[in-house]
């Protein structure tokens, strides 16, 4: 018996790291599906694999980061021969999300997010701190083989940093609200569905209108974290981030007519804003209903103790009219 589950634990490790892969390559040709050309440059305004890695590494641990370099060296080998530098470019997206993992495990980050303390550590450590690592060996290693030039490293490290943290930003709470997004009542599944088909319209609307109307997608993303919480809130921002990647790179509607520097700024500026207001939105509604859940345990064992700690009441017969008290 003891033989048996431990051949099973490294076939199931195996699995898991053969999953990981399969999930990073697969996310990754989506997002090379998008990309534009900065400093020379290469990049995607949104990268799902960053998320998609350190969800895994949330979800099953540490041992399946072989998956993710085994994921980053699939999509290098898309791209062209595995020579020095795709290499260094593979390594330096595994070590992106081992660092935000780290920093999460760091920061005593809870999975289910249902604290203002664990959107925090998302977003500054897991998705600003971790992946300057990844953007800064990915443009380094550019600027060492030839791909770049010096002056252009910073504008190339800033795009490919942003596109990897708007993957943790937007990707990794989703992936972590399908751990939880259970109802055994198929209505409690209409809101998340509803909001989720409204987000779609809207963004598509005001992304085909050459009026500024992006701003008019956040009440319904307010809504989401208010009313569903991060397993509805955190689908909409996904929607909203890949629908307005698509409109700025065929740059239509509100993108048309800017170059796309000013394009890119754009984009990033309104994903960013809608994943940190949703998050922390979600966040602290999650807080608050906890709070008021220990609050009503805390009173319902208060009122037990009390009941329990209280005399028993006699009842006594009321005396008659024109009855006296002997007493």
């Amino acid at each position: 018996m003891v033989r048996s589950e431990g051949l099973r634990r490294p076939a199931a490790t195996g699995l898991a790291i053969l999953v990981v892969a399969v999930a990073y390559a697969t996310t990754g040709k989506l997002g090379l599906l998008e990309q534009v050309v900065i400093a020379g440059a290469r990049v995607t305004p949104l990268w799902p694999p960053t998320g998609v890695a350190l969800a895994c590494l949330l979800l099953a641990g540490v041992r399946v980061w072989p998956g993710i370099a085994l994921g980053a060296l699939l999509v290098m080998a898309t791209l062209g021969p595995l020579g020095p530098g795709a290499l260094a470019i593979a390594a330096g997206n595994t070590a992106g999300p081992l660092c935000s993992y780290l920093l999460l495990r760091f920061f005593g980050f809870r999975i289910e997010l249902d604290r203002l303390r664990d959107g925090l550590a998302l977003v500054f450590g897991g998705a600003f701190a971790g992946m300057l690592i990844s953007s800064g060996v990915g443009s380094g290693t550019l600027v060492l083989t030839g791909g770049l030039s010096a002056s252009e490293f910073w504008a190339s490290w800033s795009a490919w940093w942003t596109g990897d943290a708007m993957g943790v930003l937007v990707v990794t709470p989703v992936l972590l609200s399908l751990r939880t997004a259970w109802w055994p009542d198929m209505r409690g599944w209409a809101e998340p569905a509803v909001l989720m088909a409204a987000t779609a319209a809207v963004t598509t609307a005001v992304t085909n209108s050459p009026l500024p109307l992006l701003f008019l997608v956040f009440p319904l993303l307010i809504w989401a974290a208010l009313r569903t919480r991060l397993v509805g809130a955190a689908p909409c921002v996904l929607l909203l981030s890949v629908l307005t990647v698509v409109a700025a790179t065929d740059r239509r509607g509100p993108f048309a007519g800017h170059g796309i520097v000013e394009n890119m700024v754009t984009l990033q500026a309104l994903n960013g804003a809608a994943a940190l207001s949703t998050l922390l939105l979600a966040a602290i509604v999650a807080e608050r209903d906890n709070t008021y859940q220990k609050i009503e345990e805390a009173c319902t064992v208060l009122t037990e103790v009390v009941t329990s700690l209280s005399p028993p009441r006699t009842l006594g017969r009321r005396p008659l009219p024109g009855e006296r008290d002997t007493e």
